[in-house]
Formats: structure tokens, C-alpha cells, sequence
């Protein structure tokens, strides 16, 4: 089993934290060079001793044009961390493969990651939202058939010697010769990360393409998973925990009442509409776009109301506050005091997300139960765990990871032995044969 950590980098500014907004409301003009640059410099040190405490996975996403997260150029993170790192694997989940008009600068920048890191690159793609797509001015029709498209070119630049001619359907090229390819061969691992699309899943399976599950509820993610399996053995194969990964939120901490109080922080940073308990609002028609995800073809995950709201499949506003006049784009949501009452409620939809493990927080002791019920049910062979979010501190943080890697790690690897859980990096996904050594061998 291999584990990674993860966090969303959120944007702290005082002034959005714990507000109302709708996706895309927000200027730019809030952004604050020095806060920002600040951030990083944490956000990249908590890298640095996650992979000293023993993470075997660095993981990074990126969104665009939002205060929930500063990543939005993952790339260059990436490359930040092969040059700061020096065993961990950067697992990149993902490029959103739709929205680039020339995926060979694609292929050249991550060829150039998986170089400097000296072959720790796993590069994932991702479909992307509504939101990418109107904020870098993507047809969101041919999102589907983009995405597949790049996807099979990348990987033929990676893996064929140059130069050679590529005509397609949406993308032309008289000549692809990269200077730089991989330091793997053929070429990085890949792997998706996904919520919703049954589409995506099947094409996964039938490609033996790992698919990492993102903080989704237990039962119907299990259902996801299952549904992986039979197009597998339609395909002639049994998936097994190589083709599976999990992204869930665990924070531990020094005793069960500091815990608590960290973990709520989850639900009190910028609003984030993919974090259960934040106050972003969705906009539907950003969210609904031609050619996005398949209103029927849907996982189980659909079920969930807290997915289905943070896709804009609900019309029903769940948030809690009271009616604030909505922001323009120039200006800033008030703030209202919190009530008494909202507190509680907030509170009562907290305690709802642990009793359900959409959150899983306390001593190293009490999480690591409902750690083995989670690998038990989803049997992933590898796991990321989401954690430093919403308006938690370094410290908070940092109290976090090492406990992580003073006691959970390691029991978290014998748990995966007992079940045997094996990573993509112990069982080859594409032949379902033991990885004799790492496919790091220069041509």
C-alpha cells in the first residue's frame, strides 16, 4: 500500500473566510501577493515533512479562478517539489486535459517534473468542472472527446521515439519531437481521480487505468468500485486494489477535544463547493455546461446530496447563514456574526460528517478503527489523506503530520499488509503481474 497527503492549499485571507460566495463571483483584485507567497511557503514546507514523517505520496490538484485553492498552475508546484523533495512519489490528480489547446507544451512540462524528480512523477488527468472551462475559454461540448484525444496523444509523445505527424479531431500537429521525454519508460503512471461520471470509470477499466475515488461516502464509493470490476471482467480481467485509490479527510491531533475543535476547521476557510459543510454556493448553469458530465450516466456517488449540490444537481441551497445581498464581482460578501443557533446547527452538520466518516479526526488511537473500517470496505491500494484545509493553521498542521508519522503511518502499513493491499507500484494495473523494479531505465 502506498499513502499520500493531501491538501486543497486554500487561499486563508481573513476576509473570505467562513463567508457565502457563488462560484465565480469573486475578483481577483482580493488577491494579496504577500499573503499569498506566504502561504506557499507553508503549504511547501508541510510537503517537505509529510515526506520526512513518512508519506509515501505527495499529492496536488488544482482549480481555477477561486479562493478554495491557490493551486492553479500544479505544474509548476510540481516542479518545485522534485527539485525539494527526494523519495516521495508527486502524484498530480490532475491536468485538466480539456481545457489545454496544445497538449504537447503538456507532455514537454511533465516530461521535465518526471526528469527532475528522477522518475517519482504520477500524472493524472482530470475532465475538469464548469468552471475551468468558461475561465480558459473551452467548448465544453467536446470536453469528453478532448479530454480522450489528448490523453492518447500525450501518451504516444511520451512513448514513441520522434519525429512523427498527429492528426486528430481536435488537435494537429506536422511535427512532434519533443527534446525532452521521461525519465520513465515508457512513461509516468497514470492515474484519475473522479466523483461522478460513469464514463470516465468505464474508460478507466477498459484502459486498466487506476481511479481514485475524492472524499466520496463510503457505500456508494464501494458501489463505484464495483461497477469498475464489472467492466474489468468484461474486458477479461479481475480489477484488483491496484485499480483503486482513496482520498479521504483524516485529521489527528494530541488529544480528542483539540481534535474536534481542528477538524471543524474544515468547514470554516474560503467556501469551497467540493468540501462538504462549506459555505460555497455552486452556480448551475457553470456547473451544467453541454457536454460535462452525463446527467444519466451517473455513479452511485449521485445519490450522496452533498455531491449531487456540489455538482449544481440540487436546487436547494443547504447553506445555513442568513440571506446576504450576493457579492459583485468587485466587492466582498458581509459577514454576519454567527448566532447561537447557526453555530449549533453547523455544529450538528459537523457531527453528522464524523458519525458517517466523511470526516475522520481524534487521537492516533480512536482514528485508526475507522481507518481499517474504510480500507476494509473500499480495499484501495492506495490512500491519500486530506488534511491542513479550510482555516486550520500550520500548527495545526504540523501537530498533524507528526503524529501521522509517528503512529498512524505505520500502522496504516500493517493494516494494508493483514489485508493485502497492493499499490500500483507492487502490482502492475496493466498486466495484473508483480513490478519486478521501477521502469526508471533510460532508453
Amino acid at each position: 500500500m502506498k499513502i499520500g497527503y493531501f491538501t486543497e492549499r486554500p487561499y486563508q485571507d481573513p476576509r473570505v473566510m467562513g463567508v457565502t460566495l457563488t462560484d465565480l463571483d469573486l475578483s481577483n483584485d482580493i488577491y494579496d501577493a504577500d499573503l499569498s507567497a506566504d502561504l506557499f511557503d507553508r503549504y511547501i514546507d508541510e510537503k517537505i515533512y509529510a515526506e520526512e514523517v513518512g508519506f509515501d505520496m505527495l499529492m496536488l490538484n488544482e482549480h481555477h479562478s477561486t479562493p478554495f485553492q491557490l493551486g492553479g498552475v500544479l505544474n509548476v508546484e510540481a516542479c518545485i517539489l522534485a527539485r525539494v523533495t527526494s523519495k516521495a512519489k508527486i502524484v498530480l490528480l490532475g491536468n485538466v486535459l480539456p481545457i489545454w489547446d496544445d497538449p504537447l507544451w503538456l507532455a514537454e512540462t511533465l516530461a521535465i517534473v518526471d526528469v527532475i524528480s528522477r522518475g517519482r512523477l504520477v500524472s493524472g488527468w482530470v475532465r475538469g468542472t464548469g468552471r475551468e472551462s468558461v475561465a480558459h475559454n473551452a467548448q465544453g461540448p467536446y470536453n469528453w472527446e478532448r479530454f480522450q484525444e489528448a490523453h492518447d496523444f500525450i501518451m504516444k509523445t511520451w512513448s514513441t521515439p520522434g519525429p512523427f505527424r498527429w492528426e486528430g479531431n481536435h488537435y494537429h500537429y506536422r511535427y512532434v519531437n519533443p527534446g525532452m521525454r521521461p525519465y520513465q519508460k515508457p512513461h509516468p503512471p497514470v492515474w484519475i481521480p473522479g466523483l461522478l461520471s460513469k464514463n470516465t470509470v468505464e474508460w478507466c477499466a477498459r484502459n486498466r487505468i487506476p481511479y481514485v475515488m475524492l472524499a466520496t461516502r463510503l457505500e456508494p464509493t464501494r458501489q463505484s468500485f464495483e461497477y469498475y470490476n464489472s467492466v474489468a471482467r468484461e474486458c477479461g480481467y479481475e480489477a484488483g486494489t491496484q485499480h483503486r485509490g482513496y482520498l479521504f479527510k483524516v485529521h489527528v491531533d494530541e488529544t480528542e477535544e483539540l481534535a474536534w475543535q481542528t477538524a471543524r476547521k474544515f468547514l470554516e476557510g474560503p467556501p469551497n463547493i467540493f468540501l462538504e459543510g462549506s459555505r460555497g454556493k455552486v452556480n448551475p448553469i457553470l456547473q451544467n455546461l453541454p457536454g460535462m458530465t452525463s446527467r444519466t450516466e451517473l455513479l452511485p456517488t449521485r445519490e450522496v446530496f452533498e455531491l449531487s449540490w456540489s455538482r449544481g444537481r440540487q436546487d436547494v441551497d443547504r447553506d445555513i447563514t442568513r440571506a446576504i445581498a450576493p457579492p459583485v464581482l468587485s466587492g466582498l460578501p458581509v459577514k454576519p456574526p454567527e448566532t447561537d443557533e447557526e453555530r449549533a446547527t453547523r455544529d450538528a452538520q459537523y457531527q453528522a460528517q464524523l458519525d458517517s466518516m466523511a470526516i475522520i479526526t481524534g487521537t492516533p488511537e480512536s482514528v485508526l478503527p475507522k481507518i481499517r473500517h474504510v480500507l476494509e470496505t473500499l480495499r484501495p491500494g492506495h490512500i491519500f489523506f486530506w488534511d491542513g484545509d479550510g482555516a486550520m493553521t500550520h500548527e495545526d498542521q504540523m501537530r498533524s503530520l507528526r503524529l501521522f508519522g509517528e503512529e498512524v503511518i505505520p500502522a496504516v502499513r500493517e493494516i494494508g499488509e493483514e489485508l493485502d493491499l497492493r499499490s500500483p507500484y507492487e502490482i502492475d494495473p496493466a498486466t495484473n503481474q508483480p513490478v519486478v523494479a521501477p521502469a526508471t531505465a533510460r532508453a
